[in-house]
């Protein structure tokens, strides 16, 4: 039986999961924080792990460990075709092995200079497949990834999806809510027609293979998909293969 998370007699909780739950970083960086005595509680400094706390205390961090975050990277890539997303698949490569500071987009307004050190921990917030193109974050920020990727996350990943075969009304309306994948109903979407042959998806989940699963349920193939917005951060004219930082100001 595994520990619990919860006291349910005290309403306690554990710490590593209260700051999860609050944003302030993930549930892995939360223990490494608390290891180095970097978290207080109350404005006392704790350091011994898989302690719980009750939810209305005040959990802040030590201003050396808000300077780490600070420095941690985001990035956006233009993935192409042919890379996956995280793991390799055998015979593929991972779009990570993309970032360097050759393919860095020279229009990148961030300030800071790229270092090897960005590559250190740095992992994809969803997921692209392989046969598609577009718009990819890696960061070694896990309150991004929470937001991006928790269960709880609404984020808006929007799509131009280039598909062949006849679509009626009726199905238009099944693709914006009514189908079912894996045995569960999916959550409400926008699709709408962009132009003639190109339908633009704007979803608020991430299944696998979600998109194309969902045209081949109303009789349609998609022969092209790319992602062109998550949140309010758009692709905008990031090349294909290149990477740029997410800027300070910009905000999912």
């Amino acid at each position: 039986m595994g520990v619990s998370e919860t006291d349910e007699n005290s309403g306690k909780i554990r710490l590593s999961k209260l700051m999860s739950e609050r944003g302030l970083c993930s549930r892995r960086e939360a223990d490494a924080l608390i290891e180095r005595g970097l978290v207080l509680v109350d404005g006392e400094r704790v350091t011994l792990l898989g302690i719980k706390v009750d939810p209305s205390q005040t959990v802040t961090l030590d201003k050396r460990a808000e300077k780490q975050q600070s420095q941690l990277a985001t990035i956006l890539l233009n993935k192409p075709v042919g890379y996956v997303s995280s793991q390799p698949e055998k015979g593929y490569q991972a779009a990570v092995t993309l970032i360097g500071k050759e393919t860095r987009y020279k229009e990148d307004r961030a300030p800071q200079p790229y270092s090897p050190e960005h590559l250190h921990g740095l992992a994809p917030a969803g997921r692209l497949d392989i046969d598609s193109t577009g718009l990819l974050v890696l960061t070694q920020d896990g309150r991004i990834a929470k937001q991006l990727v928790g269960a709880d996350s609404e984020i808006e990943k929007e799509y131009l999806v280039r598909v062949e075969g006849r679509l009626n009304e009726a199905n238009l309306k099944r693709l914006n809510h009514g189908l079912s994948l894996d045995g569960e109903t999916l959550k409400p979407a926008e699709v709408s027609w962009q132009n003639q042959d190109q339908l633009r998806f704007i979803l608020k989940e991430g299944k696998k293979r979600q998109i194309r699963r969902m045209c081949e349920l109303v009789g349609l193939k998609v022969v092209g998909l790319k992602r062109v917005r998550i949140g309010r951060v758009k692709l905008g004219d990031l090349p294909v293969g290149q990477w740029r930082y997410l800027l300070e100001s910009e905000r999912f």
